[in-house]
């Protein structure tokens, strides 16, 4: 798709049309949820638009260092009373990832969806999907471009920290030469790269490493080593006195062992509401496997969340994955 596409286009023109937005992302925000988000917020602020930006739950605090964090609104510790006819949603694969925030659309709003994931089910009014695009943050440049609004430091590092992100520091394969370019273009605008990548993908808190130690005693091989899973229960949570972004991240300790070709992490925050998230190599579409289980997300690294008993969802999730890599989990 072209990079100018009319779609492109209709998104820039949606936002210069309307006057006041509610701005979204998904549950559990990550870096490009997170920095899009906030980049649109900065994006209607430089075109004279007011806005509240919202979240169904807690923004990591990695990204406190991102403009307007701020502002961000969570909706799961204080109440709205308000409703909006126009809502912009970044990130979210479906309609479902945006969570309650849906309580404050007003009678027919009208909602842009800007997102790059290929499950996406087009439920905006207005949809910019680009399934070529490595994160969303890489649409968001196009977008600001065709509404003619100006780059600056604030704006080029929410960009920038999306496409950071989503990409794994530039090392996952959906690093193009494209988002390269982009990124080498924001770094003029006086992005410090290392202390981005400092922020977002380095410093990790002592909980984290408490409750990695105590997931690393689950990890379990299965389907002829072909799959790797790791377990974090409420308990541990209480025991270490963690949040559940300390959890983040655990799955990609399954995926990079050797011979895995699908890593996964259950990660129970709270008792029967469990996180699966699955990272692949080359093999398995893990984002068909997670859409099964009403998620979404990409082939190599996708996401759902289940209800109900720990072993009963295990005991699901790794049956579809033998289906997937063509081994029974005992096997």
């Amino acid at each position: 798709m072209s990079h100018n596409s009319d779609q492109v286009k209709e998104a820039a023109l949606f936002m210069q049309e309307h006057d006041r937005f509610l701005v979204l992302s998904h549950v559990n925000p990550d870096g490009d949820a997170t920095g899009s988000a906030l980049g649109v917020c900065l994006m209607l602020e430089k075109m004279g638009k007011e806005y509240i930006v919202v979240n169904e739950g807690e923004t990591p605090a990695k990204f406190s260092f991102l403009p307007r964090f701020d502002l961000l609104r969570n909706l799961s510790e204080e109440s709205l009373d308000d409703t909006f006819g126009a809502v912009i949603a970044v990130d979210c694969a479906d309609e479902s990832r945006m969570g309650d925030v849906r309580s404050l659309f007003a009678s027919g709003a009208v909602l842009l969806n800007i997102d790059h994931h290929p499950t996406n089910d087009g439920f905006g009014t207005v949809n910019l999907i680009r399934t070529d695009a490595a994160a969303t943050a890489e649409i968001l440049y196009d977008v600001a471009i065709a509404a003619g609004v100006s780059f600056d430091e604030e704006l080029a590092l929410c960009v920038y920290t999306g496409l950071l992100t989503d990409t794994g520091g530039f090392r996952y394969s959906n690093t193009s030469p494209r988002v390269m370019e982009i990124a080498s273009k924001l770094l003029h605008y006086g992005v410090k790269p290392g202390d981005v990548a400092e922020r977002c993908l380095e410093e990790i808190t002592f909980a984290h490493v408490k409750i990695l130690r105590r997931a690393l005693q689950t990890l379990t091989l299965s389907h002829q080593n072909l799959v790797a899973s790791i377990t974090v229960r409420p308990e541990d949570f209480v025991q270490e006195n963690a949040a559940r972004e300390d959890a983040g991240g655990l799955v990609n300790y399954c995926r990079n062992i050797e011979g895995v070709e699908v890593g996964v992490s259950f990660v129970e925050s709270e008792p029967g509401v469990i996180k699966v998230s699955m990272r692949a190599r080359d093999r398995v579409d893990v984002s068909a496997i997670a859409k099964h289980f009403g998620g979404g997300g990409h082939a190599k690294a996708a996401g759902c969340t289940m209800r109900g008993n720990l072993a009963d969802v295990q005991s699901k999730v790794w049956q579809v994955l033998g289906e997937a890599v063509g081994v029974k989990v005992d096997e």
